[in-house]
């Protein structure tokens, strides 16, 4: 009875807190403040958010090595990677260049028109990209897919104010959970519906479109469902509060109890230097090593898959790597929405970003071995190998995420994920074409004395994963405590 009245209590002190008028920011928190048991609606609502932004990065990878083929731009059968990378380059290196600005209109103008506009980026350049009849239309339509949808930022953002304090490791993991399974279901429809000519001749004709544009059907497909989200989107409840006054207490009955001594802090962080601020800083850079590393390993999985025997790869179809990604995808889905709030919960972010780490250096180490399998085999250790990989690999990002939020009030939280969404874009950008390097080099060195071939590939891929480990440890990664 008394912790009713208490609760009571506290719910009218947030009314009193949060009642200006038509403002959207205090509506959001009213709704947080009454509500109760699980908020499935905005989960799914930042998972689809998430879904449709991450669907277009990676759909490429299955086909990649097919399209820069077909364009005969690659001299030699070991320079396709090379070229391959430069075209996944181009998206992160777009997004790198724009992304602090896309923040800013986030914080200033709110999180639902940034996000309406980049979905409908992605169904003008996604499109146009499948239709790219040469290597530089390809190029150039990534590039602007990439600087012209600032979703990303915004996204995380909208997840760690829509989220009471209770939810917010929830919040976060549906980002992650959803970036993974669109980094997992992009390359299973691009594995799958590209070529549609070639493996489904019954039903596409060489003739048609889809004939004449190999790589069209898949991107079609991506922009259809962008188009869905950003009409779906003009429903969203707007976070961003839309007066002048210092920032509002967020989120937990206990800021509500602290916020009037917390007024004058909270109007001096508002204006705090964001790269003056380490607890962010930190977080951010460890973010950046591992989505090099992430990026790196999707260009590198998809090349070596499809790679052929004689060069150390797996010899596998667009299809057969679709549907080792689609597996993958389920996993992550399952770690993602039942153990990993849990484990962030009890043991905390950044002991589950040391272990994740630690597990993913012994996995890829095994990467090599698991090539000279054949059958059945091969193809149940690929898939269990490549599921706890992804699933480690997301579960550092989760975790840096919550750090990056915790570390900022809401008037700087835009600006603060687009910092990270750039310096993360500018390794990502590197990610591709170093990667598509790399692999190319390795399969010209099969007879290397020392790490030939493959293996030198997966060791550079585990010392990136090692430097991201190394400084979760203090002092340099450094935790702001809420």
């Amino acid at each position: 009875m008394a912790s009713e009245e208490v609760k009571e209590t506290l719910l009218n002190k947030k009314e009193q807190n949060y009642n200006t008028e038509n403002c959207p920011g205090c509506k959001v928190e009213l709704k947080k403040a009454a509500q109760t048991g699980l908020p499935i609606r905005e989960l799914f609502t930042v998972w689809v958010i998430a879904l449709s932004i991450a669907l277009p990065i990676s759909s490429l990878f299955p086909f990649l090595y097919f399209m820069i083929r077909d364009f005969h731009i690659a001299k030699r059968e070991e320079d396709i990677g090379s070229c391959a990378g430069y075209v996944g380059s181009a998206f992160m290196l777009g997004r790198a260049l724009t992304s602090v600005s896309w923040g800013r209109v986030a914080d200033r103008y709110g999180r639902k028109p940034v996000i309406i506009f980049g979905n409908f980026i992605v169904v003008v350049f996604n499109t146009l990209f499948g239709l790219s009849i040469n290597f530089w239309m390809a190029v150039i339509t990534r590039f602007l897919l990439g600087s012209l949808n600032g979703v990303f930022a915004p996204i995380q953002a909208y997840a760690a104010e829509i989220f009471r304090e209770e939810y917010q490791a929830l919040g976060m993991s549906t980002i992650t959970t959803a970036w993974g399974i669109g980094l997992i279901i992009g390359p299973a429809l691009g594995g799958f519906l590209a070529q549609p000519a070639e493996k489904y001749p019954a039903v596409f004709s060489k003739d048609s479109i889809f004939g004449r544009f190999p790589y069209f059907l898949p991107c079609l497909c991506i922009s259809i469902f962008s188009f869905v989200v950003a009409i779906a989107s003009f429903w969203l409840p707007e976070t961003l509060h839309n007066h002048d006054s210092e920032m509002l207490p967020q989120d937990s009955y206990n800021a509500l109890e602290a916020a009037s001594d917390t007024k004058e802090g909270n109007e001096s962080t508002s204006k705090e230097n964001l790269f003056k601020n380490w607890p962010l800083m930190s977080s951010i850079i460890i973010y950046c090593i591992i989505a090099l590393h992430d990026m790196a390993y999707s260009e590198i999985f998809s090349l070596w898959a499809v790679s052929p025997r004689k060069f150390g790869g797996l010899g596998y179809s667009t299809a057969d790597v679709g549907e080792v990604l689609s597996i993958s995808g389920f996993g992550v889905l399952v770690f993602q929405l039942t153990l990993y709030p849990w484990f962030a919960k009890y043991i905390g972010p950044i002991l589950i970003a040391r272990v994740a780490g630690v597990l993913s250096i012994l996995l890829l180490t095994s990467y090599p071995y698991i090539a000279l399998l054949s059958g059945i085999t091969l193809s149940v250790v690929m898939n269990f190998a490549s599921m706890m990989k992804n699933a480690l690999c997301i579960s550092i990002v989760t975790g840096m995420f919550i750090l990056q939020n915790k570390a900022v009030d809401q008037r700087q939280r835009g600006a603060a994920n687009g910092i990270a969404t750039t310096a993360m874009s500018l390794f990502k950008a590197v990610g591709p074409a170093g990667g598509g390097a790399l692999f190319s080099w390795a399969q010209k060195r099969l007879d290397a004395p020392i790490l030939p071939g493959d293996q030198v590939v997966f060791f550079v891929l585990n010392v990136i994963m090692a430097i991201g480990v190394l400084l979760t440890f203090q002092p340099f990664l450094v935790e702001t405590q809420n």
